[in-house]
């Protein structure tokens, strides 16, 4: 490698620079672009950007990893990996991917996917999330169950105001399940109270995503109480965006035995 005509001891300093800074450039890297700056006669521009675009890049990946580990994902879903062919007639690929570039939620705006279960709800709104946390936005993912056993023990611990601004901050709520833990919320009737309370302080501030197998007409018999189910309607779906799924089920395909080798024919007893 031919040597960098920068004099060594402004090099040094360049790299003492970066070490104060918490810059992890190495003295070899540091080298290779001046190296490659020299032969290519490169503007100044471009010479910082080929010095801190990798470096960059490393910080972006690890804070996106950051974001995604502190949303607690159930599982770590995809876009990419969803069979859209199986239900194609039932979910509209070009309003998810619309939902993907997160404007939503740059808007403060509610997500609401409510269809039966295994339809794909899921997988998608863990998708949309993992693509939030991308995009630089803080999510937290919540099944109902978790939230309302959350509650409940912060009733226990009295730590109820500390949870409460915990589920505010995020830039994206995800509640997942809504409607699947019937027993959970008749065990702490005050848990649907508190989960009211978390929405009415997100409301227009920031965006809560809500999956559930229960279409709205039964959200007053789910929640046993019809003025807050009316109140909990009202605030969550206010200028939300309301997704309806009715297709076919994943799990059901999944789970359906595989046949592939032919049946042998039973001896003949002559």
């Amino acid at each position: 490698m031919k040597k960098p005509t920068t004099p060594p001891m402004l090099r040094d300093q360049c790299l003492s620079h970066f070490k104060i800074l918490g810059i992890p450039i190495t003295t070899d890297a540091l080298d290779a672009v001046l190296d490659r700056a020299d032969k290519q006669s490169l503007s100044h521009l471009h010479f910082l950007d080929l010095l801190l675009s990798q470096q960059a890049a490393a910080r972006r990946e690890r804070s996106v990893e950051y974001r995604i580990r502190e949303a607690r994902f159930a599982e770590r879903k995809t876009l990419e990996t969803l069979d859209w062919k199986f239900n194609a007639h039932a979910i509209d690929r070009l309003q998810i991917e619309e939902l993907a570039s997160g404007d939503f939620i740059r808007r403060r705006s509610n997500l609401i996917l409510v269809g039966q279960s295994g339809v794909g709800k899921s997988h998608i709104i863990q998708a949309l999330g993992m693509r939030a946390c991308a995009l630089g936005h803080h999510v937290l993912y919540r099944t109902s169950s978790q939230l309302l056993a959350d509650f409940t023990a912060s009733l226990a611990d009295k730590t109820l105001p500390q949870r409460l601004r915990r589920y505010n901050r995020p830039d994206l709520l995800i509640i997942d399940e809504f409607g699947f833990d019937r027993i959970e919320r008749l065990e702490s009737p005050p848990a649907a109270h508190l989960l009211y309370k978390v929405i009415v302080a997100r409301h227009q501030r920031r965006s809560t995503a809500l999956v559930t197998n229960i279409d709205f007409d039964g959200w007053a018999d789910y929640l046993a109480d019809g003025p807050l189910a009316m109140a909990f309607l009202d605030r969550l779906v206010e200028g939300a965006i309301i997704l309806k799924i009715k297709g076919k089920s994943y799990r059901a395909r999944a789970s359906k035995p595989k046949n592939d080798s032919p049946a042998i024919p039973a001896p003949d007893p002559s």
